[in-house]
């Protein structure tokens, strides 16, 4: 018995993707892997589901309410399914990895599954494309991510790049330097991330002045530095603002194209990163495209590491990918030579062949969507 409309339903946050919208997806995918590969990225591919302490205590931490889990039938232990790749990543290059020359460069491609969507982001499940970079601890790491990510999604065909960083590092360094308690820590992050200028007034000075002058620094890459340059900052705070300097110039004149800007008081979805985060999004195009940043790849153990890396979100990615050509399709009827269906597909094209004779194969190419036929080993377009 074939399944009713009923039984055809999904979950919410799950859905199914259909032609030509999947070979777009796989098409989009494999060009920002070949692109990532162009730098000397190479690609790994961990198990969609693993122990969850792998998750929750492994290389790096992940949420435990982000996750699905189960008990595993073999072993009886809890299993997670993946939320995120990097976890996963950094725990094969700390690990299956660690004896490889550094800095060591991986990229990857897959689903990933979330327990819940969020309001920006309804989807449970999601293809993930990104890269990761290991054992440097130079600004120059995430000079080579951000212009690698923004040349792997030009090379996909998007348009109107802004690159957004971040410091999620900077607020509790500022707080940490002037005392002040974790309640209004709490409060100053949760301020400036809401940029509630009014809610930074109930605090003790000199921190209120100083946190309320960074609301005034998000904005426009070139002048946040120029701005931060001008605040009197304590010690840590000003390493980090030294190094988004280093950064802002180093990338200045390579990124063509592309708006770089700064939002000092962000932290939300980045509370892993210890260094610099970014963001990427796309003119007219809902939600971001993709993030990225330092973090530390085992941290509090002995195979810690910096790393730096950026993970793409295709279902964002299609919404500011130009539609395009779908591909040259064209249509072999029966008993035609196949010898010319070969050569072409060599070329590029695809070709349906007809399974059996029929009156008309020309209404069959345009029922299948073809705009070439093949006759008499010949192409020929039916527009004409």
């Amino acid at each position: 018995m074939a399944p009713s409309l009923e039984q055809a339903l999904l979950p919410e946050g799950l859905q199914d993707t259909l032609p030509p919208a999947a070979q777009r997806e796989a098409a989009v995918a494999r060009r920002l892997l070949d692109s990532f590969a162009a730098w000397g990225y190479e690609r790994v591919s961990p198990p969609l589901i693993e122990f969850e302490e792998n998750f929750v205590g492994g290389a790096i931490k992940q949420r435990s309410p982000a996750m699905v889990r189960a008990v595993d039938p073999v072993s009886q232990r809890m299993l997670a399914i993946r939320s995120d790749f990097t976890p996963q990543v950094a725990r094969i290059a700390t690990t299956r990895l660690q004896a490889e020359p550094r800095p060591l460069r991986l990229c990857y491609a897959g689903p990933v599954v979330r327990a819940r969507g969020s309001q920006l982001r309804p989807e449970r499940e999601f293809t993930q494309v990104g890269c990761e970079l290991f054992g440097s601890a130079g600004v120059t790491a995430e000079v080579e991510i951000i212009l690698m990510a923004a040349e792997a999604l030009k090379a996909v065909g998007v348009t109107g790049l802004t690159i957004d960083l971040v410091t999620p590092t900077l607020v509790p360094a500022i707080c940490d330097s002037l005392g002040l308690s974790a309640e209004d820590a709490a409060l100053a992050r949760e301020a400036l991330q809401a940029k509630d200028a009014g809610a930074l007034k109930s605090l003790s000075e000199p921190a209120s002045a100083m946190l309320r002058r960074l609301l005034d620094v998000a904005g426009p890459a070139g002048d946040a530095i120029g701005q931060l340059g001008g605040l009197a900052l304590p010690a840590a705070a000003q390493a980090i603002a030294a190094d988004l300097t280093a950064l802002v110039r180093q990338l200045a004149d390579r990124l063509d194209g592309v708006v770089l800007t700064v939002d000092p008081g962000e932290y939300l979805s980045f509370e892993y990163h210890s260094g610099i985060a970014f963001s990427v999004f796309a003119r007219q195009v809902r939600g971001e495209l993709g993030r990225g940043g330092r973090y530390t790849a085992a941290a509090g153990t002995e195979r810690a590491e910096d790393a730096v890396g950026f993970s793409a979100f295709l279902d964002s990615v299609m919404r500011a990918v130009p539609a395009g050509d779908a591909g040259r399709l064209a249509y072999l009827p029966h008993g035609e030579d196949r010898s010319a269906a070969l050569r072409l597909r060599g070329e590029g094209w695809r070709v349906i062949e007809a399974l059996e004779p029929e009156p008309d194969p020309a209404t069959s190419a345009a029922k299948f969507g073809c705009g070439h036929i093949i006759r008499n080993g010949a192409i020929h377009d039916l527009s004409e």
